[in-house]
């Protein structure tokens, strides 16, 4: 990956998104936004409530974050974003062609105990089954790679780096 792209840091509610964002974004020198803090008001009291967003509820998120992703081509960019489904992913590289995704994965015990600890999120852990069932993986024509979420905040970073850095290199998925 020799020119700045904007990557979007993807997966479930707990993966660490949050975490891994700004670290990938300074190994990249290229600067991170927080998805959540694209998220209209009433998008984040229905998530502290316990009610599943709609796709009519993330559409005008996944535009802000699209918008955003826009801005910052050709400069680079590192952005979180659950990007469920491939109709999001396919949004989001509607408004900013070039993006390429890091999908944060990982095994569900590990991620739901990451959540249960977590502080000052509006996400509950109630929140994550539906998150799963939405999840559509990467495929195979999608500009992307998958990095497991086990060790350490700098482990998986460097994952990440190194699986981008591939992706240069080769069109196969990364793991």
């Amino acid at each position: 990956m020799s020119t700045p792209r904007v990557v979007v840091v993807m997966g479930v509610a707990g993966t660490g998104k949050t975490t891994i964002g700004p670290l990938l974004a300074a190994r990249l020198g290229v600067p991170y936004a927080e998805g959540d803090d694209f998220h209209p008001q009433a998008n984040i009291a229905k998530m502290t409530a316990g009610t599943p967003l709609t796709d009519d509820d993330r559409w005008p998120w996944l535009d802000a974050i699209g918008a955003w992703a826009h801005g910052r081509a050709g400069l680079g960019g590192v952005v979180s974003s659950s990007a469920l489904k491939r109709a999001y992913r396919d949004r989001l590289r509607a408004a900013a062609p070039g993006i390429v995704f890091v999908h944060l994965t990982g095994d569900r015990t590990l991620i739901e105990d990451r959540m249960a600890h977590r502080q000052g999120h509006f996400m509950p852990t109630a929140l994550l089954d539906s998150q799963f069932a939405t999840l559509q993986p990467l495929e195979r024509d999608e500009a992307g790679v998958e990095v497991d979420v086990s060790g350490s905040p700098e482990e998986i970073t460097a994952r990440a780096v190194d699986a981008l850095h591939g992706l240069g290199r080769s069109a196969a998925r990364t793991s």
